[in-house]
């Protein structure tokens, strides 16, 4: 998609589920292996009852969204500010769900609502500014 095709009020939505295979890799990739994300003994005894995925996986489903489907290739996330609501729980299906809210033509930047809603209910709440890069010419 163009920059000059999105409009303010523009919604993306993306579905995923968060398995345990997610959850134990981005535990191994960032270090963060605290017992609640992949000990389903330890989380059972906890609040939650149950492993949650950590907050920060699931703010990666936003960027994963942002990159590669809407706005999708090319675009460079400039800042995100985000809220946890509720946990996801390993095995949830998490719905993506992105509205540009502003739009600065001149610096081709493009502010959005970035919420994760899990059972109809919002456990992440957002707002993200991205820049769009021109198409880049290649002159041999």
């Amino acid at each position: 998609m163009e920059f000059e095709d999105i409009k303010t009020g523009m919604v993306f939505e993306s579905e995923m589920i968060v398995d345990d295979k997610m959850v134990i890799e981005f535990a191994r990739i960032t270090g963060d292996d605290n017992p609640l994300h992949i000990d389903e003994e330890f989380a059972r005894k906890t609040q939650f009852g149950k492993r949650i995925a950590h907050g920060m996986l699931i703010v990666s489903l936003i960027s994963k969204v942002l990159g590669r489907d809407f706005p999708g290739p090319g675009t460079v996330y400039v800042s995100q500010i985000v809220k946890f609501r509720k946990p996801v729980y390993v095995g949830d299906t998490v719905k993506i769900h992105v509205e540009v809210k502003d739009k600065n033509s001149d610096k081709r930047r493009l502010f959005l609502l970035t919420n994760v809603i899990d059972n109809d209910k919002e456990v992440i709440n957002g707002e993200a500014e991205v820049y769009i890069p021109p198409k880049l010419t290649i002159v041999n």
